[in-house]
């Protein structure tokens, strides 16, 4: 089992429903790839993005039994991190995908590789550009898909106060055009006023 999958089967296990009812959890970044492929990497958190379902409640008790510096953080060196809402660069609508994992109390769904590949457009750090190199490699980034979805969140954010931000998520997305998928890098219109 994959260390992700038994960090998530340790937090079900903990865990103490308010309702019968799974609560889902929306995972995103490179625990989502882990969850979705054999893709494993020494990793120290993994994101739950913020959706409207996901309560108070849930976050505190999720922080309480898995968050950092608590006894799970530091059994399975890995901690829950909750990515609010609107920070992320993300296509629209997610494309979400159930992880078949055989939990009591927990539903998983992981960002679809290709929309992890453009979030991780924006941040790009040197583990986002492992990350990038690894789908790629494992040949789950199809360029036309890749545009696709980023034109998507380019667009999101083309209409708002993140514009100015673009140039910079576009350059690193003609990184991964050209450096690992060998293609010509796509040009973009960014808003006049930026």
């Amino acid at each position: 089992m994959q260390r992700v999958n038994e960090f998530f089967a340790a937090i079900d296990a903990e865990w103490r429903p308010a309702t019968p009812a799974k609560v889902q959890l929306s995972i995103i970044g490179s625990g989502a790839l882990m969850l979705q492929t054999k893709y494993e990497r020494g990793t120290k958190d993994s994101d739950v993005f913020e959706t409207t379902d996901l309560t108070q409640e849930t976050v505190d008790q999720l922080v309480r039994i898995a968050g950092k510096g608590t006894r799970l953080h530091g059994k399975h060196l890995m901690y829950i991190d909750i990515v609010r809402n609107g920070i992320p660069f993300l296509p629209q609508p997610p494309l979400w995908h159930s992880v078949e994992l055989q939990l009591e109390h927990i539903e998983l769904r992981a960002l679809g590789v290709v929309d992890v590949v453009v979030s991780k457009c924006k941040p790009f750090r040197p583990s986002d550009e492992s990350d990038i190199d690894a789908m790629t490699r494992l040949g789950l980034v199809p360029h036309e898909q890749l545009l696709t979805r980023f034109r998507s969140a380019f667009d999101v954010f083309a209409g708002d106060a993140r514009a100015p931000e673009l140039r910079e998520y576009v350059k690193n997305l003609n990184r991964v055009e050209r450096d690992l998928l060998g293609e010509d890098e796509t040009q973009f219109e960014f808003p006049s006023w930026i």
